[in-house]
């Protein structure tokens, strides 16, 4: 065994030990407590600062990082999200692979050990599985009307059947219906029947703009007028479906245990009680959501009504870096501007940013500090003395100092 000591542990499966040890034995952790009892072990690295489970980012697209100068385009959302469709077919697969594996590097220097990734080009697999990585790798279909999924339908399913074949490692394979105004009605049926049929998780994007409302409602706005410009006919921009994207989302077999979504900016009460009565998590984007001026997402009444909360970056064409602790302040400066007391929030959002993307990714092994559980850990330097998940939530941002990916510790 080797162990893994700091001055500050947060288990998040249990309270902060000070002076704690992680023990860890074959990629898999065997001893949480004060460093002063734990059992004999072959070697131990001492760390400074506050050590914590590797972070969980709950969605990502980690093909885009070499896309990073969309970012400061300043392109509006509408704009932005067509930019895809003109980058994509030229990019070859070494080019894909590249920026997934410079995802990855950037993601393990900030302390993120497992992820929620949507994967667009098939060849966006192969680093992922390659990886030591934990989470899911999401295939995902986009701009794929009823009547050209009966022409494709076969060949998608087989990327997902060959992918989950030759993969060995602890990154599964999922399925990402991308939106409800990229996909044809029967479409995001059947990649729901699929879903459960193969017993994978799912991934799709929910309530991001308030476009996305106009189109599910009344089949109108921008996004209707992408879609006819593009030659897609979905059956949405036919009126509508009268309702909001939440409830859409539901009738098509979206929501689910086996599901969490993506942003969730534009969601009204009723559609939280409905992820909550569906055990679907919501992966929060802040920064992002605020590049592409989507909106704020309801911070504070998801954390008062209980929905299950996790934490993601979305990709480094919205976002500055693939640092999940950098998400932390400003989903906080949001929560107390929309009325949260404050009163435990750093500690919500540290477990958001840990246990809650392992609930979102179906898992209960990662995200925390237990004994069996995976030995991921990051080590931030941050204060020690005073309360842990504050320091983190104010410091924690481009300080991770060391990455420990399943027991091994990662040279710098």
């Amino acid at each position: 065994m080797h162990l893994y000591t700091a001055p500050v542990v947060v288990p998040i499966a249990g309270e902060p030990i000070r002076e704690g040890a992680v023990g860890v034995d074959d990629g898999r952790i065997a001893y949480v407590g004060p460093a002063a009892d734990a059992p004999e072990a072959d070697g131990t690295t001492a760390f400074d600062g506050v050590l914590t489970p590797g972070l969980v980012n709950a969605h990502t697209h980690l093909c885009y990082t070499s896309f990073a100068d969309m970012y400061g385009n300043e392109k509006e959302f509408f704009e932005w999200i067509q930019e895809f469709a003109r980058r994509n077919p030229a990019t070859a697969d070494e080019i894909w692979k590249s920026s997934v594996q410079a995802g990855i590097d950037e993601s393990i220097a900030h302390g993120v050990t497992a992820v929620a990734d949507i994967v667009t080009p098939q060849a966006g697999f192969e680093p992922l599985f390659a990886s030591d990585l934990a989470g899911v790798a999401y295939w995902e279909a986009c701009f794929i009307d009823d009547a050209a999924w009966e022409a494709r339908r076969n060949a998608w399913r087989e990327v997902v059947t060959d992918s989950r074949a030759v993969n060995n490692s602890d990154i599964a394979v999922g399925i990402s219906p991308h939106t409800l105004y990229t996909l044809g009605t029967g479409v995001g049926k059947s990649l729901a029947e699929l879903a459960r049929t193969l017993d994978i998780r799912i991934h799709p994007h929910l309530a991001e703009t308030t476009h996305e409302d106009m189109f599910v409602r009344r089949g109108s706005g921008p996004f209707a007028f992408m879609n006819r410009r593009a030659g897609l006919a979905l059956e949405l921009a036919d009126g509508g479906a009268g309702h909001s994207p939440a409830t859409q989302m539901d009738k098509v077999g979206w929501l689910g245990a086996d599901s969490h979504v993506a942003h969730g900016v534009h969601l009204d009460k009723t559609d939280r009680e409905l992820l909550r009565s569906k055990n679907s998590a919501v992966a929060l984007c802040a920064r992002s959501n605020a590049r592409l001026e989507a909106g704020e997402p309801p911070v504070a009444a998801l954390r008062a009504e209980g929905n299950t909360v996790a934490v993601g970056t979305d990709s480094r064409a919205s976002s500055p870096d693939l640092d999940v602790a950098a998400e932390w302040p400003v989903l906080r400066k949001l929560a107390l501007a929309q009325g949260d007391g404050g009163e435990g929030l750093n500690e919500w959002l540290v477990r958001a940013a840990t246990e809650g993307g392992a609930k979102a990714l179906g898992r209960n092994d990662i995200g925390v500090l237990k004994i069996g559980a995976r030995a991921d850990l990051a080590v931030f330097d941050v204060p020690t003395k005073g309360d842990p998940y504050t320091a983190l939530v104010n410091g924690a941002a481009g300080n991770c100092t060391a990455t420990v990916l399943k027991g091994n510790h990662l040279d710098r």
